[in-house]
């Protein structure tokens, strides 16, 4: 059945009864901000009973404060110089001087700003750097910081080597850093290693595995479904007096309710309830709401929903994006336009995430007319469209057999600086095939590889399936040849 689009009223609904109805049909935009006009500029004004002492006084003042740029400038253009060049130290002398007297923030805030980016290798190079300079004092926050990055990173054998130089700087090696080392071997799925160590720091004095240790094993653990190992690690804190926290209960409750084990994941929350210090927060809301929305549990999702509510917890646009996703992809359509009410109401601000999810299911519906609304709008509200929106209007185009829309959605990405995937082009295939456009989809093909997208087996099969159907066997044969290739 056709969905009915939400139709907007300057009157709340019963449910916000006590709220008086926005103006507008969306959430208003927080970057409709009033700006005052005129505002003052900076002063610098010379008053006339200023002695000459004082004016010279600021002239040393101004002079001292560029000298002091300058040097920030020179630094930071050494160390760049530094990380492009291999000749590191002959280079430095010739364009800046020494390089093991560059000024401590700028080496500090470089490898912040590496770290920061997991740009694991030019980091260590900085690090490098930062071990030559005169100034140096080994400092284990900095260690710790970079075999964090490391793990993040995939590089346990790096992030190794980090901790044995760590120790040998006489660093304070302490539940911090081996925990971080910890997680880098646990994050690549190395769980010996992992493991091995929890037990060592069983054995050293002030470094026993608190909760956070656990916690990050068990993510790891979660990530490759290993919940043998979970149920181990449960049973570790206990022996050894640790007690989960919320982190680690949310932690539980999301990895049970993507892995649709609902009973384990209730007994999670049932545990996690009982425990006075461990109360659930909003992350438990929608780890919950995720879990029941996303198999299709409607009633017992919005069960948790209330029951969430009459426990204090305040639910967040996430919280709504979940609701609305839920809905959608039940073809609840009704309680999905009465989210969009509420959100309205209470001016929720609509995320990237929100717009995707109604154009999504709008599009699915066959509503064309409101998800080209919706995609309008998000435009107006200058909420940037990604590959997940185009997807989700080319796949709504072909289904209703709209070829000249999804050329008019080519038109607006080759206007636009968004980056295409191969998702995306194997979306347009597909659409292409449904509707029979056999030279439009070859070209979608061609297109991708000039866009430096690789055809994958989806990409394939996708044509193939489209030329049977269309009785276009040597076509098909020619394809399946290209894909034994792969």
């Amino acid at each position: 059945m056709k969905p009915t689009p939400p139709k907007y009223s300057s009157r709340p609904s019963l449910i916000m009864a006590s709220v008086a109805g926005p103006s507008s049909p969306y959430p208003i935009p927080l970057n409709h901000l009033v700006r005052t006009r005129g505002g003052p500029g900076p002063v610098s004004k010379t008053f006339k009973g200023q002695t000459r002492n004082t004016q010279a006084k600021e002239v040393e003042e101004a002079r001292e404060r560029k000298e002091e740029t300058n040097r920030k400038i020179a630094s930071q253009k050494a160390i760049s110089i530094i990380l492009r060049r291999e000749a590191a130290k002959a280079v430095i002398e010739k364009k800046k001087g020494n390089p093991k007297k560059l000024l401590p923030t700028t080496v500090l805030e470089a490898l912040h700003e590496r770290i920061t980016a997991l740009r694991w290798e030019s980091a260590l190079k900085v690090f490098e750097l930062l071990r030559e300079q005169l100034w140096y004092k080994p400092n284990s926050g900095i260690y710790i910081k970079l075999i964090v990055m490391l793990g993040k990173c995939k590089q346990p054998e790096k992030a190794h080597i980090l901790f044995q130089a760590m120790t040998d700087e006489g660093c304070v090696v302490d539940r911090e850093a081996y925990t971080a080392l910890m997680s880098a071997y646990s994050r690549s799925g190395l769980f010996d290693e992992a493991f091995s160590i929890l037990e060592q720091m069983k054995k050293i004095l002030n470094c026993q595995p608190d909760v956070y240790t656990y916690s990050i094993l068990i993510k790891s653990c979660l990530q490759v479904h290993d919940f043998g190992k979970v149920q181990s690690l449960l049973a570790d804190m206990e022996m050894q007096g640790v007690n989960p926290n919320t982190i680690t209960y949310n932690t539980l409750i999301d990895a049970y309710g993507k892995a649709k084990k609902f009973s384990e994941m209730e007994s999670v929350l049932v545990r996690m309830l009982r425990q006075r210090e461990c109360q659930p927060d909003v992350w438990t809301m929608n780890s919950t709401l995720r879990a029941f929305g996303g198999s299709g549990q409607i009633e017992m999702m919005e069960k948790c929903y209330e029951k969430f509510q009459l426990a204090g917890i305040t639910p967040t646009i996430q919280t709504f994006n979940i609701l609305l996703d839920s809905y959608g992809k039940t073809g609840n359509y009704k309680k999905m336009s009465a989210v969009m009410h509420y959100m309205q109401a209470y001016h929720f601000s609509w995320t990237l995430v929100t717009y995707n999810i109604v154009i999504d299911a709008f599009g699915r519906a066959g509503d064309l007319k409101q998800m080209e609304y919706l995609f309008r709008l998000m435009q107006s509200e200058k909420v940037k469209p990604n590959c997940v929106t185009l997807c989700s209007l080319v796949r709504a185009y072909g289904r209703a057999g709209r070829a000249e829309k999804i050329r008019a959605a080519l038109r607006f990405v080759e206007n636009s600086d968004v980056m295409l995937d191969t998702v995306f082009f194997n979306c347009l295939v597909d659409a292409y095939g449904m509707m029979g456009c056999f030279a439009e989809m070859k070209g979608s093909v061609e297109m991708m590889k000039r866009k430096g997208c690789v055809p994958d087996k989806v990409t394939y099969r996708t044509m193939i399936k489209a030329y049977e159907l269309g009785r276009m066997k040597g076509h098909a044969k020619e394809v399946r040849k290209e894909l034994a290739c792969l």
